[in-house]
């Protein structure tokens, strides 16, 4: 039998070092998780500025800081129904890593949910559906009497899907308002 570490956090959840925390947030009443080491922040819905010729999906972009952050709405990147966003809605900023490189990107969502410790041993592998294209679900955990679709992010928010804001914009360039490009000629 396998020995694991078992540690009691701060908050008095016991763990052990083959589990993991998982942020979860809801889209369409089904329960999503990230691991909870890749989020930056959580904030609420504010208005993004769009970049044209961008996925549907890909809702425009936000500064954080002085970083300027794409913001991927979750139900169009899954096909759901879209709804308005709400006083529950959320951006979560996440950390994104690809190529070698590191990228903040956010996501949106109907709100979040809860903090759940899933060890290894609790998440399955999700079940081959026939469907090409789902390599971003890492797998399905039981939580009580919920289940849990944990993320890829790295794959679902791949750089060859979304693009890097700051490759859209020309040097000497400065977009006005209806989104035409006002560069001298």
């Amino acid at each position: 039998m396998e020995n694991a570490l078992v540690t009691e956090s701060d908050t008095g959840t016991v763990t052990d070092e083959s589990s993991h925390q998982y942020l979860t947030f809801m889209l369409a009443g089904e329960e999503y998780g990230v691991d909870i080491l890749r989020v930056q922040e959580i904030k609420g819905w504010e208005e993004a500025t769009h970049i044209p010729n961008t996925p549907e999906y890909v809702k425009g972009v936000i500064n954080i800081r002085g970083t300027i952050v794409p913001i991927i709405d979750l139900r169009a990147r899954f096909n759901l129904d879209t709804i308005a966003y709400g006083a529950t809605t959320v951006v979560i900023v996440l950390k994104v890593e690809s190529d070698n490189s590191e990228r903040t990107m956010g996501v949106i969502a109907d709100g979040v949910s809860d903090v759940y410790n899933i060890s290894e041993k609790d998440l399955k592998e999700s079940p081959e559906m026939g469907t090409s294209g789902i390599n971003y679900v890492n797998g399905l955990a039981t939580v009580g009497e919920k289940m849990i679709i944990t993320l890829d992010i790295d794959a679902l928010l791949d750089n060859s899907h979304i693009p890097d804001p700051s490759s859209l914009m020309n040097k000497g360039s400065t977009p006005d308002n209806s989104g035409h490009d006002n560069t001298d000629k």
